[in-house]
């Protein structure tokens, strides 16, 4: 069985769409050593799987303890971390074809903004240098080379430079990405900083330990407040992920044609809800066809009535069903 991106960025359907996770799920059931494990481990015969809601999901966690591929890891394998503290281990993704992210990353983005070289991009992020094992650090250094504005670039440690082309920037017409993790926005914020309709604001999340988790819509309103501005775009992605999902502005996510959130039972981890409350989040990403396509992250959401994903937080027992019984049969 071969898989390749053309089916993966083609699909023009939720017919193709299923058809094409089908596929996969048997193409990395016999290819993936940790993947069969996990649905050996559930019981689940691959014969029986007829739709995406049958298809067993990947506790996230496996990503720190094995190497969780579908293809051979090779000299042009890239692999990526999470942030982690000194006390917990990290997650790693091994993307043995980067070209597959990079497809991912731009055809994604230019579904929802158009394309990187109409935008002058700020990043509120640690540089390529700093962070190098960041995929989502790769993503904004791409999209910065291919915006080609002179401004364009991270500021995470000159925020006075920033502020600088922030106050020239506001008295044009060009658009500006305005791209950060939470705290880093709320700390520019909080600089007395207003910005005009040509700025758009987008944040990745992240608090990394210096401030108070927030909700989605406190941390949105906090930074409207800050900026005076009237909406906050956010994007949706992480490290064991190749694909992005993206709010704009209305903090209802939508992903690309490639990519789709189903939501499982807080309570039962192994049964999609289909009720449109609460549950925790699980992810089909097809460019993750190299690795793993099916995870079972640790975020609590819902599925909206138009179709669209909205973040309820995290919960921290995701894993009590998942991925202690995978750790403990291996």
């Amino acid at each position: 069985m071969i898989i390749n991106e053309n089916e993966i960025f083609n699909i023009a359907s939720e017919s193709d769409f299923r058809q094409s996770a089908l596929r996969i799920f048997n193409f990395q059931f016999t290819q993936n050593w940790v993947y069969n494990k996990w649905v050996s481990l559930l019981n689940v015969d691959p014969k029986n799987v007829s739709t995406i809601e049958q298809i067993p999901f990947l506790p996230i966690e496996a990503f720190k303890k094995f190497e969780v591929v579908s293809s051979p890891i090779n000299e042009a394998t890239v692999k990526f971390t999470s942030s982690a503290t000194t006390s917990q281990i990290p997650a790693t993704h091994f993307v043995n074809d980067i070209n597959v992210y990079e497809k991912s990353f731009f055809e994604g983005f230019n579904l929802f903004y158009g394309q990187p070289a109409d935008y002058c991009i700020l990043a509120l992020l640690p540089n390529y240098l700093q962070r190098s094992g960041s995929s989502l650090v790769y993503m904004c250094d791409r999209l910065i080379k291919e915006s080609k504005h002179p401004f364009s670039g991270f500021f995470l440690d000159n925020i006075d430079d920033l502020i600088s082309k922030i106050n020239q920037l506001k008295q044009t017409h060009q658009k500006v990405l305005l791209i950060g993790v939470s705290y880093a926005l709320m700390d520019l914020c909080e600089r007395d900083i207003t910005l005009t309709e040509n700025f758009i604001v987008m944040e990745t999340g992240g608090m990394k330990g210096t401030r108070k988790e927030l909700l989605k819509s406190e941390l949105h309103t906090y930074l409207k407040d800050g900026f005076k501005i009237n909406q906050i775009n956010s994007e949706y992605g992480m490290t064991e992920l190749l694909s992005q999902a993206y709010s704009l502005g209305n903090g209802e996510f939508v992903s690309p044609p490639w990519m789709k959130f189903l939501i499982r039972e807080v309570d039962d981890p192994l049964k999609i809800r289909t009720d449109n409350k609460t549950g925790g989040i699980n992810v089909i990403d097809l460019a993750n066809y190299n690795s793993c396509s099916f995870i079972a992250t640790k975020d609590l959401g819902k599925i909206n009535l138009n179709s669209t994903l909205e973040l309820m937080g995290r919960y921290d027992n995701s894993d009590v069903r998942g991925c202690n019984l995978l750790m403990g049969n291996f």
